[in-house]
């Protein structure tokens, strides 16, 4: 009894181990599970987010300058009294974006530099001015989900089936993001109740290889006097290979302040397969109706160092081993800014590519099943009509003996 029982517990630990590596494999596939392109995935002009990450060992950059004016803006404080004034100002946007540890994973640093006036007109006539951070904010960004769509370049039978919309361009890429907001602000841009959080969900909708739509739920300043509510919707259009155009519509929803809505619209171009120029503009409205506006334009740029990984098998052909580079597709970049991709424009020059060795098996031309069977149909005749033939001949070798 002992002795079956010691079998029993190695052979069950046997049998556990090939379970335990495949699981362990599917968690990391789905890790890895990656979104580098190669073209940069900018999030500019406008300020909605894609659920995808840049990829790993991908550093990128993303600024821009961009002026604002605002007209008969009005609130009210914590103590319901009635704040209304004119203002103005200038300054840059700065984003720092990079994936690290897994393909789904991206780290964020968004931040504002900008010089603003203000003239108050209410409860008095006053005004302030101030330089410094109106915005610094760290957060990560993580891809819970991406839908697979069919190739429909493979589809030669049927123009109306290649050209068919495919529902599952329906269901869109989700993405969580998670931060906080830090208070190393100006004094007009300070949060009396500090430092707060920032949750976000993101999706993306390829309706097709030219047109994208995101779709952003933020939370932001949880917790605070100042938290607010926010959605962002914006529809890209992809006009040529470098050329693409955007709309946006933006909606806040805020305790003590009017709600606003703002709507944008702008282009980019594409220079290089690592950088990316922008030009937007947008008016923003609410109850009262006031005249503001921001003008903006920016550049994106990265530092690629991403390498795929690839598993090369050996083959008894006695032919070496080709890496190929891994292939981008153009509706994750730039949220679908672009089609296509400017690797051509690398003169040349391959990407290096990781490679490892897997156990060595021999590579076979595949069977056809339906030929292999007529043969051996044939190989049955003809061994048929051998055997007749025997027989006669020993029929006929009788007949002569006997005369």
């Amino acid at each position: 009894m002992y002795s079956e029982k010691l079998n029993f517990d190695h052979n069950l630990k046997l049998n556990m181990k090939p379970l335990f590596t495949a699981i362990l494999l599917m968690l990391m596939a789905q890790l890895s599970y990656g979104q580098y392109t190669e073209v940069i995935n900018s999030r500019r002009p406008g300020f909605s987010d894609s659920p995808y990450s840049v990829g790993t060992k991908v550093y990128q950059v993303e600024a821009g300058l961009f002026y604002k004016n605002v007209e008969n803006y009005q609130f009210w404080d914590e103590s319901d009294q009635l704040i209304s004034y004119n203002g103005s100002s200038i300054g840059t946007d700065i984003s720092f974006r990079t994936g690290q540890f897994f393909e789904r994973l991206e780290f964020d640093l968004d931040m504002a530099v900008v010089s603003e006036s203000r003239d108050y007109t209410s409860p008095e006539v006053s005004s302030e001015s101030s330089f410094g951070f109106s915005k610094l904010t760290i957060g990560a960004k993580f891809l819970v989900y991406k839908p697979e769509y069919a190739d429909k370049s493979k589809e030669i039978r049927s123009w109306k089936a290649r050209h068919r919309f495919d529902k599952k361009r329906l269901i869109p890429a989700v993405g969580v993001y998670a931060g906080f907001n830090t208070n190393l602000l100006t004094d007009m841009h300070k949060n009396p109740d500090g430092v707060s959080p920032r949750f976000a969900v993101f999706t993306q909708n390829d309706l097709s290889d030219r047109l994208i739509v995101l779709v952003n739920l933020i939370a932001d300043k949880l917790f605070t006097s100042e938290a607010e509510n926010s959605y962002i919707i914006t529809v890209t259009y992809t006009l040529a290979e470098d050329w693409s155009i955007f709309g946006e519509n933006q909606g806040f929803f805020r305790k003590n302040v009017p709600n606003d809505f703002q709507f944008g619209a702008g282009g980019a171009y594409l220079i290089n397969p690592n950088m990316q120029a922008d030009l937007s503009v947008r008016m923003i409205y609410d109850q009262y109706k006031d005249n503001s506006y921001i003008i903006g334009g920016g550049l994106s740029w990265r530092l690629d160092r991403h390498k795929d990984k690839m598993i090369m098998p050996e083959t008894n052909n006695d032919e070496p081993n080709m890496t190929e580079q891994k292939k981008g597709f153009w509706n994750t970049i730039t949220f679908g800014l672009f089609a296509g991709n400017k690797s051509s424009s690398s003169k040349g020059k391959m990407r290096e590519v990781k490679s490892t060795k897997a156990k060595t098996r021999s590579i076979e031309a595949p069977v056809n099943k339906k030929a292999q069977k007529a043969r051996k149909k044939q190989n049955k005749r003809l061994v048929e009509e051998q055997k007749k033939k025997e027989k006669a001949q020993k029929k006929y070798a009788k007949k002569s003996e006997k005369n």
